[in-house]
């Protein structure tokens, strides 16, 4: 995903693109359910599965970078199996670049404005945004582990209509490739545009980030809405808002990652909020008690309870608005005084 700085003002874009990439690929498992169905057995599909991951493993050693890709990007650059400057430059061109070198005091200004890894964690955004992305998490993952049932319910065991529920919401999962780049055109829709004066590159960033938070966290209760109404049509624009929201879900994660901290954290906490929300995510299990026992079957309590915990991720819009705007203030204070 940090591919994503070669491509500049569509940086965000591709980051939602990739991710929205991972999303389609649970489609495969509609292939492998048309397969068992067809007679062929799980077990040489999921070892067809493991042996084609053996392609990211010749992708990594041989194709990605071996070193960190620098941002901004230098003039020239390219990156490919080899990473680095294209063009070979003159001596007048090397004397003229070397005129331009920042002062010691703009040297020295960088690492002031790069945060630590022990800042950035113990920043609200940080945390306000982990909250973010685990309850959202939590109701995509809840959905899924509840549909087979549902639709049993719905249907009335059923089993050709089951199937056929079941095979169009492996079908939408396709569409996530086509609905996350959406996501990264509003991250990047201030791109090349003329800022505000004194903004900084990554201030226009977060606040162009607001609206992409809200809009993600507006989805998922719409479609919290949609999976609470025991509605077997209705099911066809749920499917709908469910790839479209968690499309948004996971691009979003890794955009507003890329724009509100320093690029060289980036692996580590997004390796971090993706783990702490995996394990927020194992309250879906003790849901799943829930529903199976005192609630004999029935998750319509446990729907509400989720949905009310969702609006809590309207927070993380509103605490970034606010920064943006306290950033905004110290800047016109600064520029009066």
């Amino acid at each position: 995903m940090k591919l994503g700085i070669l491509f500049g003002s569509h940086r965000s874009t591709v980051i939602t693109l990739y991710n929205g990439s991972i999303g389609s690929s649970s489609a495969l498992f509609l292939v492998i359910k048309l397969l068992h169905e067809a007679g062929i057995f799980f077990l040489p599909s999921f070892l067809l599965l493991s042996a084609c991951s053996v392609l990211h493993l010749l992708r990594t050693f041989f194709l990605l970078p071996r070193g960190k890709i620098p941002h901004p990007l230098p003039d020239g650059y390219t990156c490919g199996i080899t990473c680095g400057k294209s063009k070979t430059l003159s001596l007048e061109q090397i004397t003229a670049e070397g005129n331009n070198q920042p002062t010691t005091e703009e040297v020295k200004d960088v690492p002031d404005q790069e945060k630590s890894l022990s800042e950035c964690l113990k920043s609200r955004l940080f945390w306000w945004h982990l909250l973010w992305l685990s309850v959202m998490l939590l109701r995509h993952y809840l959905y899924i582990g509840t549909l087979n049932p549902m639709l049993q319910g719905l249907t009335n065991g059923d089993p050709s209509l089951v199937s056929w529920y079941t095979n169009v919401f492996a079908i939408t999962q396709l569409c996530g490739v086509l609905c996350a780049p959406w996501n990264g055109l509003i991250f990047d829709r201030n791109k090349g545009k003329p800022s505000t004066e004194g903004e900084s590159e990554q201030e226009a960033d977060l606040r162009a980030s607001v609206l992409s938070l809200f809009l993600t966290a507006l989805q998922c209760v719409l479609f919290s809405v949609c999976a609470c109404i025991p509605s077997l049509p209705l099911q066809y624009f749920t499917f709908v808002l469910e790839v479209i929201n968690r499309s948004f879900l996971f691009g979003g994660n890794a955009a507003f990652i890329n724009v509100a901290f320093p690029l060289c954290h980036f692996a580590k906490l997004y390796g971090l909020v993706v783990a702490l929300s995996s394990v927020f995510s194992l309250l879906q299990y003790a849901c799943f008690a829930l529903v199976n026992g005192p609630l004999h079957g029935d998750p319509l309590y446990v729907n509400i309870g989720v949905l009310l915990l969702i609006l809590l991720a309207f927070i993380h819009p509103l605490s970034v608005f606010l920064h943006c705007r306290s950033l905004a203030s110290q800047r016109a204070i600064s520029a009066s005084s």
